[in-house]
């Protein structure tokens, strides 16, 4: 037998132990960041819920953000990253992937339209996680083109027609963003992360050139701030207060939606959230099903 056909009945071997892996009657998560942490910041608290409960979550970096740091960059930067995002999924109990994108190149062409719709049918998806399609920097805004570009022809036979297309939409959701046109963000749910804080914080510590050493954005300076390396302890405290302020700020910017999902007791107590949009396109779900696919409110 020729060394490449030994290795297609491996590949192919593999192919069904992930087949057989995936055939549960759990939910199937995935989460698409522009550059190595996006989606971990924006997402992690809720991925790690999910993961708690047994459900498959993977976040996927479309690019590999190999020049995402102010003193590194290329192959050793997206090297380093993608261990980080690696890392940071061993905490979360979750599944990671980068993919070989140049950092600042991404383009909302046919090719990569193909990649993100390959991907979602892959992952047998129920919940397609993105940016939205505007925003501060091209490779978030591409992101959230693409997925959307792929929202429909997941379900069509004939394009990428190596990967069983789906049998029914996923339900496509934005994560959250600050940005006002053409219209602001609107949390159509909104997720406590009160309890599941803590791991995700375990996870952000790995991603340390982006939150230690300020990723495209920092400097020595920056570095300065932070408490030294060797005290890690220190690092951790600093991490958690900077969290603490953010996740804090997205549970008080959208109250009133943890109100309406916890009720006025339980919701006015969450410390911290994270929150989704839901894109017109893809599957339209009521509240009913929202639950379903959030099968965590009151906990």
């Amino acid at each position: 037998m020729s060394f490449w056909r030994s290795c297609l009945l491996v590949w192919v071997g593999l192919l069904g132990l992930v087949s057989t892996s995936m055939a549960d009657d759990k939910l199937r998560i995935i989460v698409f960041g522009a550059h190595p942490d996006d989606a971990e910041f924006k997402t992690a608290g809720t991925a790690v819920k999910w993961a708690r409960q047994g459900h498959h979550v993977k976040l996927v970096s479309v690019t590999n953000g190999d020049i995402g740091h102010w003193q590194m960059a290329g192959g050793p930067l997206a090297e380093r990253r993608t261990a980080e995002v690696t890392a940071a999924a061993k905490k979360f109990g979750t599944h990671a992937q980068v993919l070989d994108i140049h950092d600042g190149e991404l383009e909302p062409n046919l090719e990569n339209r193909k990649k993100i719709t390959r991907l979602i049918r892959e992952w047998k998806a129920d919940i397609v996680i993105s940016h939205r399609p505007w925003d501060y920097h091209p490779d978030h805004r591409y992101v959230g083109v693409l997925v959307q570009d792929a929202a429909f022809m997941v379900t069509v036979p004939f394009i990428c027609p190596d990967v069983p297309p789906l049998k029914k939409n996923p339900v496509f959701l934005f994560s959250s963003d600050g940005f006002t046109k053409p219209y602001p963000f609107k949390a159509d749910i909104a997720v406590s992360v009160d309890d599941s804080f803590e791991a995700k914080l375990a996870g952000l510590h790995e991603l340390a050139s982006q939150v230690y050493e300020g990723g495209a954005s920092g400097s020595e300076e920056f570095v300065r701030t932070v408490p030294p390396a060797a005290d890690e302890a220190g690092r951790k405290a600093w991490l958690k207060q900077r969290w603490e302020n953010r996740q804090g700020g997205e549970a008080n910017r959208f109250r009133d939606s943890l109100l309406d999902w916890y009720g006025p007791e339980a919701g006015k107590n969450v410390k911290f959230a994270e929150v989704f949009e839901i894109c017109e396109y893809g599957r339209r779900p009521n509240k009913e099903e929202l639950k379903k696919l959030f099968p965590f409110f009151g906990n």
